[in-house]
């Protein structure tokens, strides 16, 4: 305003206060007049006031509250009135109005008040006129404020200037005095500090605040003077630059070595989650950057707009920021030694916070540090593919061959598994992916591409990438169920249907585990002979011809060609004085993918079942031919009638006492090849059918066939809890070939004694011809029918007492061990080893003959 404006607007102020003198019987209209002067610097100072209002700028609202306190008052007519006038006032527009009407409003209701509250200590001269009290004017008209009182007078409730005489400006003076107060106390403006304070936060040096080493934090230099609430404010706003330094350091750090190993694509993204969370931060620096260049005004004078930027006021707009602030340096700190899923599972402990301004942070930031980790499980479940270059993933692949790839091919890395996925959905995933792998490699199949975008469907997702993220792990579960159940279907379809997984298990219960009898017995005759003879001259081809003429002698001629085809002879390792029955074994070519199932390791249990029960077999084939050499015929003749009385009768008792030993032996035999066959095979076989059917998925099946070898296993005494049982089992087998051996020499000389004895009784014609077919044993030295009649007698009675003696002593070994054997059978754990006891001795025939057993 210009000194020409200025001094109309005096003049105008004049004039204003003398018509209102004028209108008063006490004034006087002289302007030399000491009223006339009180009351026109009272019009300035009224005019002149710059305290802001702390309401809205609304003229109906301060027009309403004007009306409601007459009302209350009591004064409706001057309400009314007053309503009437408002409506006129705020009515009147164009050249000559009152633009700021509202101005004008406040302005009376302010002296209103001001006049009211000073009712008791404000003389009425002072006023102007129109504007006095009438109870002033009639009760306290000689009341004068003294000087005390003056210098008393000052701000009054609520923020509002009190206006009455202040010739001295004393206000002014203790402003001026509190200001030169600052200066001495401050050697650097407030101004300069907020300045440093925001380079500070952007990890730059300023001025007077720098970052210390020693402290390890920004602070204020010791020789600066500054009051002491000042400097510890610094220190607390400087916070958070040292915080941003610590999160700008670590980005730094891991973008410039981000292709190594240890930093990975979740790094990478934690790295650009914090980096947007940092543009944020600037974006804020700059606002109030802005701010900060506008000064910070005095204590006597009004703040304005309020747009500067103080100390104080810096520290509300950190506030936000600085929760940010540590809570990304505190995940910066926890996250610097790890990578991939442990880093999101590290960040995802912080994410569970009551605060709801630090859990939208957190997902925030989770959302994009996860998308690389959903994105490779969604690849694995959907495609199979693991695209994991750093080893961020939970699922780790290793380089085997096709027939491990399902069991050793991928593992689960604990350390790498976030704890936002459990352990029972990460086997899930794992299962999931193996399956789609197993079916691409091993099994040469594409239909899971079909079931894995079903499953998607099925899931409300889609197949594209970024279709899953943190916060939507219902949504990932979902998928993997969905994508599991028809993966897993799918894969064992192909099992069942393409590569006749059940029925090639029945072909190795049938000839690995010799179950088709007709196949085994012959197949026993054909080769009985040859692998009598010592293992290091048996031909492995010789074997491999006899096995196809025991299929074509028998029922398995009608078996799948391909079945046929894997079944073949196999000689194990031999040592010196083996012979074909221990070397000889039979073995099943379990191609891809059945050599997934039927694995090396399982393949060796089969070979040791079947060694056992090839065993068992051979036991009873060479009873069966001892049977055959007892036959009633081979000795009931009447040749034996020429012998002597003593010899005849040790005959017989040898032959009973051979006979029995034999029915003991068979009854052992019997019992106990009938309990392996059915009690230990078919009830196993049952319940693996059962559980073929029932099963779910790969692992599934692999654990049932798992389970039906085991109890094979156990049940066959081939466990590690019946090693003992095991051994005292194969004595037994070996002392029954031993009485075979002895069965057979005492036959054999029995019919050479029948053929002497007969010798006597043929003619000339057929004595030549029976010389003549027994020329060869005859010949040889020390046989019997080289002999006399009288050292014949002598001869047999030598040889049946020899046979009875060796027969007395195996029986005697053979009740020993069986003894011992069937004591171990109660202290057996598997309860199916107990019911063999039972079927062996049934009749109680052990028990009251040896209360012991």
């Amino acid at each position: 305003m210009d000194e020409e404006e200025q001094n109309k607007l005096i003049d105008l102020v004049k004039e204003l206060v003398h018509r209102l003198l004028s209108q008063s019987p006490q004034s006087q209209q002289n302007p030399q007049n000491p009223n006339f002067e009180n009351s026109f610097r009272y019009a300035l100072r009224i005019l002149s006031s710059r305290l802001t209002p702390s309401i809205a700028p609304d003229a109906a609202a301060i027009a309403e509250s004007v009306k409601r306190r007459l009302a209350t008052q009591g004064k409706s007519s001057d309400a009314l009135s007053f309503a009437d006038l408002f409506a006129k006032f705020s009515s009147k527009t164009g050249p000559g109005s009152v633009n700021n009407k509202w101005a004008v409003i406040y302005l009376l209701k302010i002296i209103s008040e001001d006049r009211k509250s000073a009712k008791n200590v404000v003389n009425s001269s002072t006023l102007l006129p129109n504007l006095g009290v009438h109870e002033l004017e009639s009760k306290n008209d000689s009341r004068v404020l003294n000087g005390k009182e003056d210098k008393q007078l000052g701000w009054r409730k609520n923020g509002v200037l009190l206006v009455n005489k202040d010739p001295e400006n004393l206000r002014d003076v203790a402003f001026r005095e509190f200001v030169n107060l600052v200066k001495e106390e401050n050697e650097v403006s407030e101004e300069v500090l907020v300045r440093d304070v925001l380079y500070c936060c952007q990890g730059i040096d300023g001025k007077y605040v720098k970052f210390n080493t020693m402290v390890d934090g920004y602070c204020l230099s010791d020789l600066v003077k500054v009051p002491r609430a000042t400097r510890v404010m610094v220190r607390k706003l400087c916070e958070l630059g040292w915080l941003f330094r610590k999160v700008r350091g670590y980005i730094s750090e891991s973008m410039d070595r981000f292709p190594a190993e240890d930093v990975g694509t979740v790094g990478q993204a934690f790295c650009a989650a914090l980096q947007d969370e940092l543009l944020e931060y600037y974006k804020l620096l700059a606002v109030l950057e802005a701010q900060a260049m506008n000064p910070i005004p005095l204590v006597s004078e009004s703040a304005g707009s309020g747009n500067y930027l103080s100390l104080r006021r810096l520290s509300v707009w950190f506030a936000e920021p600085m929760v940010k602030m540590r809570l990304m340096a505190v995940l910066v700190d926890k996250c610097r030694v790890l990578r991939g899923g442990a880093m999101a599972g590290a960040i995802h402990l912080h994410a569970q916070h009551g605060d709801l301004l630090v859990h939208e942070f957190m997902k925030r930031l989770l959302r994009r540090v996860c998308s690389p980790l959903f994105e490779m499980v969604r690849s694995w479940v959907l495609e199979g593919e693991l695209e994991d270059i750093f080893a961020e993933f939970f699922v780790v692949g290793h380089p085997v061959k096709a027939e491990s790839l399902w069991r050793e091919g991928y593992r689960l890395h604990s350390g790498m598994l976030p704890s936002f996925i459990s352990q029972s959905l990460a086997q899930r995933i794992l299962r999931t992916g193996k399956s789609i792998n197993f079916l691409r490699v091993c099994c040469d199949d594409r239909g899971w591409a079909e079931a894995a975008t079903e499953a998607a469907t099925a899931a409300g997702t889609s197949t594209r990438r970024g279709s899953l993220g943190y916060g939507e792990t219902d949504a990932l579960e979902t998928l993997v169920i969905e994508a599991a159940k028809r993966i897993d279907k799918h894969l064992l379809d192909v099992i069942y249907k393409r590569y006749k997984f059940r029925e090639h298990c029945l072909a190795i219960k049938r000839y690995l585990l010799l179950g088709q009898g007709d196949f085994v017995q012959y197949l026993m005759d054909i080769v009985g002979p040859e692998l009598s003879e010592p293992a290091n001259t048996i031909s492995s081809f010789k074997l491999a011809g006899l096995l196809e003429s025991a299929i074509r002698s028998s029922n398995a001629q009608y078996d799948d060609p391909d079945i046929l085809d894997r079944l073949r002879v196999n000689l194990m390792p031999h040592g010196t004085g083996d012979r074909g029955w221990d070397v000889f074994s039979l073995e099943y070519d379990a191609r891809v993918p059945l050599d997934t199932l039927f694995t090396e390791s399982v393949m060796a249990r089969y070979l040791k079942i079947f060694n056992f029960l090839w065993k068992l077999r051979r036991v009873e084939h060479a009873l069966i031919g001892a049977w055959k050499a007892m036959k009633p015929n081979c000795i009931t003749s009447n040749s034996f009638t020429k012998l002597q009385h003593a010899v005849k009768l040790q005959l017989l008792s040898t032959l009973r006492r051979c006979q029995v030993l034999w029915d003991e032996m068979n009854h052992f035999v019997t019992n106990l090849q009938y309990y392996i066959m059915f009690e230990v095979l078919e009830v196993s076989w049952s319940n693996f059918s059962n559980e073929m059917e029932a099963a779910k998925d790969l692992d599934d099946l692999l654990a049932a066939h798992e389970k039906y070898l085991h109890s094979i296993f156990e049940k066959s005494l081939l466990g590690e809890r019946s090693q003992s049982l095991f051994k005292s089992l194969f004595v037994l087998f070996d002392l029954i070939l031993r009485f075979r051996s002895h069965a057979d020499r005492l036959y054999e000389g029995i019919r050479e004694l029948q053929a002497r004895t007969m010798e006597s009784s043929l003619s000339s014609r057929d004595k030549k011809k029976s010389s003549r077919q027994t020329n060869d044993m005859h010949t040889k030295p020390g046989s019997w029918l080289s002999d006399g009649r009288k050292a014949l007698t002598q001869r047999a009675g030598e040889f049946l007492r020899n046979m009875e003696q060796e027969l007395d002593a195996t029986a005697n070994e053979y009740t020993s061990l069986l003894e011992g054997f069937l004591a171990q059978l109660p202290v057996q754990q598997h309860v199916d080893l107990k019911f063999l006891l039972f079927r062996l001795d049934f009749t109680e025939f052990y028990t009251r003959l040896r209360p012991s057993v």
